[in-house]
């Protein structure tokens, strides 16, 4: 599937910051491809900090489709990048307003979607966040299909979010290719050894590290956005990369 779905282990874990950054070397690397973006559902915050979640170059509080519109050169309009935006989780919204999530309809524009080269999905929340009562992200991405990475953050504790996320994508059948160590504060080489060390979470999770994101001061600077993606696993994370840099445009 020429899909990606980029989930976290919970909120600010800088999904949106991997997000960005793929969109910043397709952008220098694959202009002439068509690339989607979307993320089904936003509730905007006003506490977003750099290599984390929906930062604002302004310090105003913006949504992430409004983000993206801003720093990249995107044909989809805000509504078509994030069709649903809720105040609250959304089964909490469900049940204070009385009304389904309309995820059939976010099902339909993914699938048109993916008529281009990719499609990059950012997942709401973590893998265990609630849709509905009965529904989590990782069931969705299991029940759409989806092909996903893990976004961990660099702090402590990672190890056993990391570890605790990747059983729940096991138990769900998630299609994980395998995780992105994102550095969401300042930290030094040795607090990336004592709180997300590479080997270990390889060996626990059974899952490989595709990546990894130093934090970044500077969210706008898309020259260094591509440059941090360039050493990732881009092939394993966007399947046929290497096919379509080599077609002509």
């Amino acid at each position: 599937m020429n899909t990606l779905l980029i989930a976290g282990t919970d909120t600010k874990v800088g999904k949106t910051a991997v997000m960005m950054a793929l969109l910043a070397y397709w952008q220098r690397y694959c202009s002439s491809r068509r690339l989607g973006v979307m993320k089904p559902i936003d509730c905007p915050r006003d506490d977003y900090s750099a290599s984390g979640d929906s930062p604002s170059t302004d310090g105003a509080s913006i949504g992430d489709s409004e983000l993206l519109i801003r720093q990249f050169k995107l044909d989809q309009s805000a509504t078509e990048i994030t069709p649903l935006k809720l105040s609250t989780l959304p089964a909490i919204a469900t049940a204070k307003d009385g009304r389904q999530i309309e995820l059939e309809l976010v099902w339909q524009q993914i699938q048109q979607l993916q008529q281009r080269d990719f499609v990059l999905l950012e997942a709401w929340g973590g893998l265990g966040s609630p849709l509905t009562y009965e529904t989590t992200m990782a069931d969705l991405a299991w029940d759409w299909h989806l092909p996903t990475v893990l976004v961990v953050p660099v702090q402590p504790g990672a190890v056993a979010h990391a570890v605790a996320n990747v059983a729940l994508a096991n138990q769900s059948k998630v299609h994980l290719k395998g995780i992105i160590l994102n550095a969401v504060q300042p930290c030094c080489a040795q607090d990336w050894a004592n709180w997300a060390p590479i080997d270990l979470i390889q060996s626990l999770t059974r899952k490989p590290v595709l990546g990894c994101m130093p934090h970044l001061a500077d969210l706008a600077d898309l020259n260094k956005l591509a440059q941090v993606a360039a050493e990732w696993e881009l092939e394993r994370l966007l399947p046929g990369l290497e096919e379509l840099l080599l077609q002509p445009s």
